[in-house]
């Protein structure tokens, strides 16, 4: 079947961008608004995330890399291969995990604004930059590999 898609890479290529997903998170969430994101959470009477919640993050995010290397392995015979087809993966999954998500908490005032606008930035580099890298691992079953 010529548009099969190849899941060993899905899942290869996802765990890649997992990896990446959690690193930017790592700095977006410990080093660069961490006091922040404590302060906020202290304003609404509520603890940090615990390890227990952070694991479930970790996983969360290596589901979210293997799902946009999905999305681009199911829209690449359409779209073509390459990073221009990665992004546009990439951008879906961002507006659908991040951007309405995060529209809706700043509509509520859960956060900040401050803190919602630049993760919701951070998030669309993030995203975007590890489907990418994962979309480079996929190639379709009948390929050859390079």
């Amino acid at each position: 079947m010529k548009d099969a898609i190849n899941w060993a890479r899905v899942f290869g290529g996802g765990l890649l961008a997992g990896f990446v997903i959690n690193v930017g998170e790592f700095i977006l969430n410990e080093p660069l608004l961490g006091a922040e994101f404590a302060e906020a959470m202290a304003g609404m009477n509520q603890e940090p995330p615990g390890s227990g919640a952070i694991m479930i993050f970790v996983m969360m995010a290596f589901a979210i890399g293997i799902l946009s290397v999905w999305l681009y392995a199911a829209i690449r015979p359409r779209f073509g291969p390459g990073a221009r087809t990665a992004g546009c993966a990439g951008l879906t999954v961002w507006a659908l995990g991040w951007l309405f998500p995060n529209i809706s908490f700043l509509a509520m005032g859960f956060f900040p604004a401050k803190l919602l606008v630049i993760a919701t930035l951070w998030s669309l580099v993030e995203v975007t930059l590890a489907t990418v890298a994962g979309a480079w691992l996929y190639q379709e079953s009948d390929q050859p590999a390079s």
